[in-house]
């Protein structure tokens, strides 16, 4: 789906455990660079493959992708897109998730699971079985860290917003010039409302309202939410009340 020009929305099915879910990668095509933001879960190269081709780009033009944050639906598919064009892809992340992407430190999300795990019942067991084969395949090494202010040269300028809270390193990404945010995780859209992440997925609650607030800073028009997608009704105001918790 065409945002502005240049920015598409990518609208991705994954069946999780029997259950449909609706993923939202960004994708960023300039003169000079395909930048693909987020990249699905283990095993969706083919649908995301897909997804590009049907807004008429060229798959084969991609040659950057950027990972908001470490969790398996949003990293589950670089090692097989490293894999199909050897060489040609730069893999950025904030500082903070580098050594979670490339497998020196235990994935958030797992380690918790594995601090329980003697206590879990046997389906959430299995869940954590597919969740440690999913991120020691998906394992790569980032390419160039980044940190928070940080002005990438993209469609007009690309600003690196900090929003850690989500996981240690989780970032939003803003596009001035067309006032458009990619939120990743900090924010996403339930029944047709912008809202907040579930505490209950999130590291460190506290932290993500403080990430919230900093969102307050931005003129944003259009909200690309991975889970829920587009969301346009007076976005700032709907973002102060979220950071005020109202």
């Amino acid at each position: 789906m065409k945002i502005e020009n240049g920015i598409y929305m990518l609208e991705i099915s994954a069946n999780i455990m029997g259950t449909t879910k609706n993923i939202n990668p960004t994708l960023i095509c300039d003169k000079d660079s395909l930048i693909l933001i987020d990249t699905g879960f283990p095993g969706q190269l083919h649908d995301i493959h897909k997804a590009v081709e049907k807004e008429g780009i060229p798959f084969s033009k991609l040659n950057t992708v950027i990972l908001t944050h470490q969790d398996i639906d949003h990293i589950g598919s670089i090692a097989d897109i490293l894999k199909e064009m050897p060489g040609k892809i730069k893999v950025l992340a904030h500082e903070e998730e580098k050594a979670y992407i490339n497998g020196e430190k235990k994935p958030v999300k797992l380690a918790k699971l594995e601090e329980e795990l003697a206590n879990l019942p046997d389906n959430v067991k299995m869940i954590y079985e597919k969740l440690k084969v999913g991120f020691e395949i998906s394992r790569v090494n980032v390419d160039k860290t980044l940190i928070d202010g940080q002005e990438l040269p993209y469609s007009g300028g690309i600003t690196v917003i900090y929003t850690p809270g989500h996981t240690p390193g989780h970032i939003a990404l803003y596009l001035k010039k067309f006032k458009v945010l990619i939120a990743g995780d900090i924010l996403s859209v339930k029944d047709g409302l912008l809202v907040k992440a579930d505490e209950n997925i999130n590291l460190d609650n506290e932290l993500n309202m403080k990430s919230l607030k900093k969102l307050t800073k931005y003129d944003i028009e259009t909200v690309i939410c991975y889970h829920g997608g587009i969301y346009k009704d007076d976005v700032n105001k709907r973002i102060v009340e979220l950071a005020n918790d109202l």
